[in-house]
């Protein structure tokens, strides 16, 4: 489980990502990148990292369904998640 700042940190992130995103594609758009360099640089997109909703873990994490792979797994097998199942062949 990821610290509680780590989680808090990449949730300060997103919403700067998403106040600053209209404001970055205009600047882009018009190529001025002194104005696009004094915007903070946590409101880059590229500085976001997947994590999982429930642990904050950031590896292992399937797109889909938000959450890292330990979780699905602990969920999947407690059948708390629809139409997943283990497979057997």
């Amino acid at each position: 489980m990821a610290k509680e700042s780590v989680k808090a940190r990449d949730k300060k992130r997103r919403l700067l990502v998403q106040k600053y995103a209209t404001k970055r594609a205009a600047l882009k758009a018009q190529g001025d990148y002194v104005a696009l360099d004094k915007l903070p640089k946590n409101a880059s997109p590229v500085r976001l990292r997947n994590r999982c909703n429930i642990t904050g873990r950031g590896r292992g994490y399937i797109r889909k369904f938000g959450i890292s792979r330990i979780v699905f797994r602990q969920w999947a097998l407690a059948g708390k998640l629809p139409g997943i199942r283990k497979a057997s062949w």
